[in-house]
């Protein structure tokens, strides 16, 4: 039994959590609410503190910062390490769990039951505070959950706290379903807070030795489940802003209040050491009116690196390093990588962590780079990039677009010869114009909007919802273009995946061709997995 948490200790808990993670990841990306086959929070959780342990193993030599513990030395490196590494969304929340663990512990001489209560309290205010509208029924409830109990246990016996706090973590995880009505009908609980739970339990058995016993989460059930929202933010909003802003607390507190009220999806998250400090926040928010919310930030501090998008879909600007600029595109599949290298972009494989992503950032040895993600679950990770990049003085606009065919419009509208801010103006608009479509074949039983679902029938997703379910995939690629092209357009893109059939392309231009014939199709393989087919219609 551990009397306080040491160095020695914090990367034991790293390395017990990782191997949970890893045992667990699996059964942790099954708990993904979508039939689409693209659950991967365990696997993004692995990622994740794989990089963490990492960075504990590459620091060993190194010393502790002036007035800094060697454990909070291990807890900074093992937060560090996450946010480098951080992958999805539930990867970055992670990280700043550890962060806001690191911040509270790191001048802690030791570290007994109420250190480990405070310092999970820090961590569920970090976490919580990076999402302006936060989601009960998922992992912040579980770590809110956890420091409740840690502090009402008011005890200063390590272990007894470690226990009370992975304890009230799994009840709270089994509430999650009645939250969440999604998890409900799907019969599970949530995957992130699933694997955060996993860590805690971890933590009780290094400081004391003893696995805890848990009973077997809820797991999916015969009911169809239903699909999820994806996280997007409300359709009432068409543009995204984000800027980089420095400020103190009470002048971002007043911004936060005023940036509530114009919009949705409201993010800030500091890096400074504690609330009271003046230090660099990263602002993201969803509104209709742009002016206002830049002048929110004008008025709270100094407001730069700001990038605004249409909400729908977004996209950003590329150009070679030789005027100052560049693009990093995440893209999955080859076709899709000679297309955006083509296009003067540097490539980075889909589901990259941050320290990737910062990595082909930096490589590009330019000093404004826009950087799409094309892919709702890489968001946080190029925003998290993009504040690293900021600290190395390279300016960064990350336009979250959600399809490769959005940064192909954005791509495609670029000009150097525009002012760098003007640039990613336009080019978000044109990505906000393309909207887009996935094909693909349902990996488990579901209920959708569309109606219900088995395994292996025919998916079509219109901006992330289904919107049509068949048996055949020709017949629903034609259906799902038909039914876009019903909304207007004069451009239909069509990107084929590394499963797509012999044909498909073709089948479908050729409709396109008798039923739409004023309107232009480009096809290109793609090659990216899951998705048989990918459609823009500008």
């Amino acid at each position: 039994m551990l009397d306080t948490l040491d160095a020695t200790a914090v990367r034991r808990w790293c390395a017990n959590g990782l191997a949970a993670l890893r045992q667990h990841q699996g059964e942790i990306d099954e708990l993904n609410v979508y039939p689409v086959p693209d659950g991967d929070t365990g696997t993004n959780m692995v990622l994740t503190l794989t990089s963490a342990q990492q960075a504990l193993a590459m620091d060993l030599e190194t010393l502790p910062e002036a007035g800094q513990t060697p454990h909070g030395h291990a807890l900074r490196l093992m937060a560090r390490g996450a946010l480098l590494g951080a992958r999805g969304n539930s990867g970055v929340i992670l990280s700043q769990i550890l962060r806001g663990l690191a911040d509270a512990l790191a001048a802690t001489p030791t570290v007994a039951g109420r250190e480990l209560a405070g310092a999970l309290r820090a961590a569920t205010t970090t976490a919580y505070a990076a999402v302006a509208q936060p989601v009960e029924g998922t992992l912040l409830s579980v770590v809110a959950a956890a420091a409740t109990a840690a502090e009402q246990a008011d005890s200063d016996d390590l272990g007894t706290v470690a226990r009370v706090a992975a304890g009230e973590a799994a009840r709270a995880l089994a509430r999650t379903p009645q939250q969440l009505p999604a998890l409900a009908h799907a019969g599970v609980v949530d995957a992130g807070g699933r694997g955060l739970c996993l860590l805690f339990d971890a933590l009780v058995e290094v400081v004391t030795g003893e696995s805890p016993p848990r009973p077997v989460p809820m797991t999916r059930t015969v009911r169809p489940p239903l699909t999820t929202v994806r996280e997007t933010g409300s359709e009432e909003y068409a543009y995204e802003v984000q800027f980089l802003l420095d400020a103190d607390h009470t002048a971002v507190a007043r911004m936060r209040a005023e940036l509530a009220a114009l919009g949705d999806s409201l993010v800030v998250v500091g890096d400074g050491p504690s609330p009271a400090a003046s230090t660099t926040w990263n602002v993201h928010v969803h509104v209709n009116d742009i002016g206002a919310a830049v002048e929110a930030g004008v008025v709270a501090g100094r407001p730069y690196r700001i990038s605004v998008t249409r909400f729908a879909d977004q996209a950003a600007p590329a150009a070679p390093a030789a005027d100052g600029r560049a693009a990093v595109v995440v893209a999955a599949g080859a076709g899709l990588a000679e297309l955006f290298t083509g296009e003067g972009a540097t490539v980075v494989p889909g589901n990259p962590s941050t320290g990737e992503l910062l990595d082909a950032v930096r490589a590009t040895a330019a000093a404004r780079v826009v950087v799409l993600p094309n892919d709702p679950n890489t968001q946080a990770v190029a925003s998290a990039a993009a504040k690293e990049a900021h600290a190395l003085g390279i300016k960064v606009s990350v336009v979250p677009t959600r399809s490769p065919v959005q940064a192909l419009a954005a791509l495609a509208v670029r000009n150097p010869k525009r002012r760098f801010e003007d640039d990613v103006i336009a080019m978000a608009e044109a990505a906000g114009a393309c909207r887009y479509a996935e094909v693909c074949h349902a990996s488990r039983e579901a209920l959708t909007v569309a109606g219900p679902c088995r395994p292996g029938d025919v998916l079509a997703l219109v901006e992330g919802e289904v919107h049509l379910i068949g048996g055949d995939l020709v017949d629903t690629c034609v259906a799902v273009v038909d039914r876009m092209l019903g909304g207007g357009g004069d451009l239909v893109t069509l990107l084929t995946g590394a499963d797509a059939p012999d044909g498909l392309a073709e089948a479908v231009r050729a409709h396109v061709g008798r039923c739409w014939p004023f309107v232009e199709v480009q096809t290109y393989p793609g090659g990216q997995p899951h998705y048989p087919l990918l459609v823009g219609v500008e």
